[in-house]
């Protein structure tokens, strides 16, 4: 078979540094279909579903088998951070924190996932991103230190 037939999903969730509420409503406007661009010039990518709070975003991609899921995140966090710099310049303090959670995920659980990534601003009204961080390490079976996790 001379090609590979994949159909990879990736979620992924990652904050700014010291989870400062830097992502207003107005930067949140077009900061995501900014990160929808980067993703579409990943070539055989796709963004499925955007979404997150002041202090951090969630992505599912549909992503290419020959791309690294660090590569996918450092072209997003990279870019992303580059055009917040440049388009707002009173964030130049701006920068994604060190690092992301990353989970894939079956095809039969994408509307799931895209669901709770839609839900965020809601799903934020009872916890916090520590405990929701937390929850998703534990319930994709990750091993973690806590108190490193955070420090």
């Amino acid at each position: 078979m001379p090609s590979a037939y994949t159909q990879n999903f990736y979620h992924a969730v990652f904050s700014t540094r010291k989870r400062l509420s830097c992502i207003t409503p107005d930067i949140e406007q077009r900061l995501y279909p900014f990160i929808a661009g980067i993703v579409r010039d990943l070539q055989g990518c796709c963004l499925i579903a955007i979404n997150g709070m002041p202090d951090h975003v969630h992505i599912l991609v549909r992503y290419r088998a020959n791309l690294s899921h660090s590569d996918l995140i450092r072209h997003v966090k990279g870019r992303s951070s580059k055009w917040i710099h440049e388009t707002f310049p009173e964030l130049a303090h701006f920068a994604w924190q060190e690092g992301y959670g990353g989970f894939t995920v079956s095809k039969s659980a994408v509307p799931a996932v895209e669901t709770y990534i839609a839900n965020q601003k809601e799903h934020h009204q009872r916890m916090d991103f520590k405990s929701e961080f937390l929850a998703l390490l534990k319930k994709h079976g990750i091993e973690f230190d806590a108190n490193a996790l955070f420090g």
